[in-house]
């Protein structure tokens, strides 16, 4: 979830500077040269750059969960992110109609209910490799026991590789 919403709040970024970018090209385009300024260059590389990383966070993602369950979160995130990013910052529904605003969001609701339509028979999985690998701590061995050993100056399930050589020998 922390990728996704990495991914979601990048892509809210992206969002405002694709379309700072469009804006700018197309009142270059009706006479109004844009392109000289510093902002222009600046929202261009914001926007690469955060391609780039939102790219490499979903990457990380795939790679830890499939593609059945990282594509519908990944989606509502994306989408979510965005809509409030262009209200907040371009204040989109500022001039529309509350009809308007109402089916907007009513056919975004539709769209979460379809991926979910979807994505809601899907086996859950676990994870084959966890984040933390409990069971590789340098210097120390894992035993059966859950209960300390009467006899053992170790407590729970970790003994001293020099405990366990001492006991064998």
């Amino acid at each position: 979830m922390i990728l996704l919403m990495m991914v979601a709040l990048l892509a809210s970024l992206t969002v405002i500077a694709v379309k700072a970018v469009a804006s700018m090209i197309t009142l270059s385009v009706k006479g109004k040269m844009q392109l000289t300024y510093p902002v222009f260059y600046i929202m261009l590389i914001l926007m690469a750059t955060s391609c780039v990383f939102q790219v490499k966070f979903l990457n990380q993602a795939m790679h830890l969960y499939e593609a059945t369950a990282v594509v519908p979160i990944n989606f509502m995130l994306f989408t979510t992110s965005a809509i409030v990013s262009g209200v907040i910052f371009y204040q989109e529904f500022q001039s529309a109609a509350l009809l308007s605003v109402f089916m907007f969001l009513f056919g975004c609701l539709l769209s979460f209910l379809g991926v979910f339509v979807i994505a809601r028979n899907k086996k859950e999985e676990h994870l084959q490799v966890p984040y933390i690998d409990c069971g590789r701590i340098p210097g120390q061995k894992l035993t059966g026991k859950i209960q300390p050993d009467s006899y053992s100056s170790c407590y729970g399930t970790l003994n001293n590789e020099d405990d366990s050589v001492k006991t064998q020998s």
